[in-house]
């Protein structure tokens, strides 16, 4: 092998510190090679390696047994019945989305997908989680746009439907969207598939496309911060073809049914190298591998090139020796490459040789297990303090609350997100109950038994901002009740943590907060961490976006059919509130009646002020359970939770869903000291049911067994949106008018 004597500025450009590359050195008892180099500077990058995140990613316990043994699986798996399992995870696209949404945003989708097959599990569906800057400004606008385009080309092609999501807008994200994409599938127990390389002699199989030079490096490209540069990293973004996604999908679950294959793993972050050094290192092997084997699409790419691709639809199988040709024809027979390109071997070392001479030669975990990991320092933010302060009392409430309820409807973080979701097949694969914008998270069908899940991606960035600790926990409280309100007992999570330059105290701040409160919450609701991603320099020159950590909710419906929708279904139904006990004779934390923090808050006065309401988590999984009962014995109509915007806007959109408007009174005891505070304020725990006459007092009965209050404040029908409290009416619209506001709010 060729060693050279290189300037800093090689690894330095590379994203590895002086002392890292002094490191290496020292590992290796010499100067690496150049393949060497590369190799190790993409798994010691935080994108592959979690040299920041790793310390406080502890917090999750069923992360850390992955963290202190042999490391991250592809996905996660939950029992859905005695023979099935679900499998998901959620990973963001940030940064090649930014500077190529179409194909980021796609090759997200792509690689999430991979993701999840490699389980063993055939996907069923598909979520994201956007977040954009202004769409008055044109660049935000054509990114939004072909980000949206990106996700609706790949997965309606490969036929895996895109059922549920958000999209938020917000000047932060400007330069620096937020593209985080969630895959989920269903596969048998007896047949989940890890990522490991146990058995000494097994063949090393290159399977799917041809590898090119896109995503060269991409893992460290996502690990720095865009900058005026980010035109000249497209070459770091990959190129889907989700028609080749599909013939790969059905070939892998092909050739899982052979029983020849033993271990395997997508070819995302970090290529070649990461799909044979992680389950080696997990094994304690080791292989060898020729990269002149290996399919490209050019002749003259280098074995430094063919190691670091990025190039999509590809996947790397560990295959029984003499079984080789069985697994191989598999692949040949849908159109696609299968090569044996090496072996496993029971030295503890990744060895590559290019036309047979020695380019590389690293014990793999040197490249895993030997990544540096740093403790970062925290520092309160500078602008927390100021920015928790809110005096109400210099707060003027709107005199028309009307055209407060309508400007809000026509907000694009609030308004309806038709247009996007149209451009999704959400019903391919006919396993989707709920259409989008008809429930709280997306309901499956799952074929081979009579349970459903429920699906949802969720996340405030705002709360996260102004009080990261709590914004953490809130996350996994509406995630949860979201699933909750479809019918469905919360179960599990993945999560994409996207925030700023971890290397700065404040920003670690936010990350450590943030990931406390959701570490704790999951604890609490009984609802893990099982899979997930960091995002770390989600920064511009605007500077660093907020704290944005996503959600993704698994919930598990005992009947399929007991889905519910947010929808008031028909006129003569009684609108219920349920809402935590009012406390009494209890010193009560200073609230702000739900208007810190704000959607009403930013939009109508132009303030990002104040904290969010703390949410009371043991009330909160007593609702989840309640929700879940109610549905299971078929007493509610439609369940829909308070979120942005409050209860005016919770109430109008349960109304437009089938056009059935709704009178209401509320009571004194669900009534804030402010009407602006009543109708828009954003409580935690809260809930709109419409049901039958007849089912009202079991609801209540219900409701105050799992310690909750339910309050019966109207019914459904007419044209109408009408709001009373204690008698005074305050709102009255027409369904016209506010569908008017909800549908224009993209346009």
């Amino acid at each position: 092998m060729r060693t050279l004597c290189r300037a800093p500025e090689v690894w330095r450009d590379m994203g590895l510190t002086d002392a890292e590359y002094q490191r290496i050195v020292d590992l290796m008892g010499r100067e690496p090679t150049d393949v060497e180099l590369g190799m190790f500077a993409v798994m010691w990058s935080e994108h592959c390696g979690y040299k920041y995140s790793r310390p406080v990613l502890s917090l999750f316990k069923k992360y850390r047994e992955s963290l202190e043994g042999a490391g991250f699986e592809n996905a996660g798996v939950i029992p859905l019945d005695e023979n099935l399992g679900v499998a998901f995870k959620v990973e963001s696209h940030n940064h090649p989305s930014a500077v190529e949404p179409h194909q980021g945003a796609a090759t997200g989708v792509g690689g999430i997908i991979r993701d999840i097959f490699t389980m063993g599990a055939r996907p069923i569906a598909i979520l994201d989680s956007l977040r954009f800057g202004p769409l008055n400004e044109p660049r935000n606008r054509y990114l939004f746009e072909h980000v949206v385009e990106g996700i609706s080309s790949y997965g309606n092609c490969i036929g895996v439907p895109t059922v549920a999501g958000e999209v938020y807008f917000h000047p932060c994200y400007s330069g620096n969207p937020l593209v985080n994409a969630m895959a989920v599938g269903v596969v048998p127990l007896n047949r989940v598939v890890t990522a490991r390389a146990d058995v000494p002699g097994s063949a090393v199989m290159y399977v799917g496309a041809s590898t090119g030079r896109d995503g060269i490096h991409g893992a460290t490209f996502a690990s720095e911060t865009l900058g005026e540069d980010q035109e000249e990293k497209r070459p770091n973004v990959q190129i889907g073809d989700p028609f080749m996604e599909k013939l790969l999908i059905e070939a892998t679950l092909e050739a899982l049914d052979t029983g020849a294959v033993l271990g395997m793993q997508d070819m995302g972050a970090a290529g070649l190298t990461c799909t044979t050094c992680e389950p080696t290192s997990k094994s304690g092997t080791g292989v060898e591998i020729d990269t002149s084997l290996v399919p490209t699409r050019e002749a003259d790419m280098t074995p430094y090139e063919i190691m670091l691709s990025e190039s999509q639809e590809r996947m790397l199988l560990y295959v029984q020796a003499g079984r080789e040709e069985e697994a191989a024809q598999v692949f040949r027979k849908w159109g696609l490459n299968a090569v044996v390109i090496g072996r496993v071997i029971e030295e503890p070392v990744v060895r590559v040789r290019h036309r047979g001479e020695l380019v590389a030669e690293i014990p793999p975990d040197y490249l895993t297990k030997q990544c540096p990991v740093y403790s970062l320092k925290t520092e309160t933010p500078a602008y927390l303090k100021e920015a928790q302060s809110l005096d109400l009392a210099q707060l003027p409430v709107p005199d028309d609350l009307n055209a407060v309820l309508l400007q809000l409807l026509n907000t694009p973080t609030i308004g309806s997100k038709r247009w996007v979701y149209e451009q999704y097949d959400w019903l391919v694969g006919t396993q989707t109950i709920l259409p989008p914008g008809t429930g709280d998270a997306a309901a499956l069908r799952i074929r081979g038994s009579e349970k459903g899940i429920a699906l949802k991606i969720d996340g405030n960035a705002r709360y996260c901002y102004l009080h990261p600790y709590r914004g953490g926990q809130i996350a996994v409280a509406e995630a949860a009740r979201n699933v909750a309100c479809v019918g469905a007992t919360p179960r599990a999570i993945t999560d994409c943590l996207n925030f700023g330059n971890p290397q700065r105290p404040e920003i670690f701040y936010q990350f450590e907060q943030a990931v406390r409160g959701i570490a704790e919450a999951s604890e609490f609701f009984g609802t893990p961490v099982v899979s997930g991603n960091v995002s770390f320099y989600n920064e511009s020159e605007r500077g660093a976006i907020h704290p944005t950590p996503t959600i993704g909710m698994l919930g598990i419906l005992e009947r399929a059919e007991n889905a519910v929708g947010m929808g008031f279904k028909q006129t003569g139904d009684v609108v219920l509130f349920v809402c935590p006990r009012p406390r009494t004779g209890e010193k009560q934390e200073e609230t702000l009646f739900g208007l810190g923090a704000s959607e009403y808050l930013y939009v109508i006065h132009g303030l990002e002020r104040g904290v969010p309401e703390p949410p009371d988590l043991e009330a909160e999984r007593n609702l989840h359970r309640l929700l879940a009962a109610l549905a299971n014995r078929r007493l509610v109509q439609s369940m829909h939770d308070l979120s942005e915007g409050g209860f005016a806007v919770a109430l109008t959109e349960c109304a437009l869903v089938h056009g059935t408007g709704a009178t209401v009174d509320l009571p004194a005891e669900a009534i804030a000291p402010r009407p602006d505070a009543t109708l828009f304020g954003e409580f935690q725990t809260r809930v709109i049911l419409s049901a039958k006459p007849e089912h009202v007092e079991a609801i209540q009965q219900m409701t105050a067994a799992h310690g909750l209050a339910c309050y019966t404040i109207g019914e459904t029908g007419g044209d109408r949106v009408q709001i009373a409290l204690k008698g005074q009416p305050i709102v009255n619209l027409t369904l016209s008018a506010c569908q008017a506001a909800y549908e224009g709010a993209l346009l």
